[in-house]
């Protein structure tokens, strides 16, 4: 896609819905490119921003060192005028499949690997081994069930995302309101992370905490 040429509205349509979904006016270059899908180096879409800058139609600013563009209304106005303008998946849309993906190709491992922890466990404890073997086997347990936890959230409770807004996972549940404030806290505390599948790897090697 990258040596092909990017229509106008399709740039302006891009840093639109990169805007809405970083949820504040401004993005810098290489978020445009990923809403575009082409690499990061493309000069012709670098030059093309500049030529869109002299037309009005967006304004580079610059923001904590960093060079970014926004919308002017003019670009705004181009933009609605050219009705639907079809773009590439969204990062936040292709995040959320590729979880949803894992998620179901290591869901039964995870099972395992919590149920044969669990076995584990329970075997131990006629055995009175030491404490150290219990602080050790606590790690696993934990890390065991967090990330089971993680991958059925993101494969049957985290909603497919819209593109007409931001997908940031505030870690409420409508379920929350039934419970007394402190409990309210403590369990939005625990879903953090949940979404990140890279605290996934290399969980059965030492019962590494992956929440931290």
């Amino acid at each position: 896609m990258s040596t092909t040429e990017i229509p106008d509205v399709t740039v302006l349509a891009a840093i639109d819905r990169a805007e809405r979904h970083r949820g504040r006016p401004g993005v810098p270059v290489w978020l445009i490119f990923e809403h575009l899908g082409i690499p990061r180096r493309s000069r012709r879409v670098r030059a093309q921003l500049q030529s869109l800058v002299q037309d009005g139609a967006i304004e580079q600013r610059r923001a904590h060192g960093v060079d970014i563009w926004v919308l002017t209304p003019s670009g705004r106005g181009r933009l609605q005028s050219a009705g639907r303008v079809d773009l590439p998946e969204s990062p936040q849309h292709r995040e959320w499949r590729s979880a949803r993906t894992l998620a179901a190709q290591e869901i039964e491992r995870f099972r395992g690997t919590l149920h044969d922890t669990i076995v584990e466990a329970s075997a131990l404890l006629s055995d009175a081994p030491g404490s150290d073997v219990w602080f050790e086997l606590a790690g696993r347990l934990q890390s065991a069930a967090w990330r089971l936890g993680s991958a059925i959230y993101c494969l049957h409770e985290w909603m497919e995302p819209s593109d007409d807004r931001a997908d940031i996972d505030d870690h409420i549940s409508p379920a929350d309101l039934a419970l007394a404030p402190r409990e309210r806290r403590q369990r939005q505390a625990r879903r953090a992370g949940r979404r990140n599948t890279r605290l996934w790897q290399d969980a059965d090697s030492d019962g590494t905490d992956t929440t931290a």
